[in-house]
């Protein structure tokens, strides 16, 4: 397995995981996320894929990807209220049903992890959902801990 940016050639790939994971969702929140729609066009992903601000890791065997890892860089350096750090925030990570408990996803975090102490970040942070408990036992295992807490009231 390698892990290794995204590019066009994995833009089938990546849109096969972003349709696994707003299923996850949409059946947790069917009253935020919509079943059977797409996250972004073709256009939109090769976009990101080429922003260095904007990092997407595939773990992938020859063709197939089996997982990505989207990120976020967020540079607080010049924030009026914030310390000035770096901050490496992922937006998702996914792994391919047919992949699951083979260590890839393991495999992206650690990835993530060691691309973020490469750029000098002082953390990485996520958000979990919690109609998604698998990834927060995930998350738990791989060293996470809260940072803070999203409330709503649905009304």
């Amino acid at each position: 397995m390698e892990i290794r940016r995204a590019g066009e050639k994995d833009l089938e790939g990546v849109h096969r995981l972003l349709g696994q994971v707003l299923a996850v969702h949409a059946e947790g929140r069917p009253d935020l996320f919509r079943a059977g729609t797409r996250k972004y066009t073709d256009e939109e992903l090769l976009g990101i894929f080429a922003d260095d601000a904007l990092p997407v890791f595939v773990a992938v065997e020859g063709d197939e990807v089996l997982g990505h890892a989207f990120c976020e860089l967020n540079d607080f350096r010049r924030s009026n209220n914030m310390q000035p750090i770096l901050s490496l925030y992922v937006d998702d990570i996914c792994v391919d049903d047919g992949h699951r408990h083979q260590g890839v996803a393991s495999a992206l975090y650690r990835h993530v992890i060691a691309y973020a102490r490469e750029l000098g970040c002082h953390n990485v942070t996520l958000n979990v959902w919690e109609c998604n408990p698998g990834a927060r036992a995930f998350y738990d295992a791989m060293g996470m801990s809260v940072q803070k807490t999203c409330l709503e009231q649905v009304l």
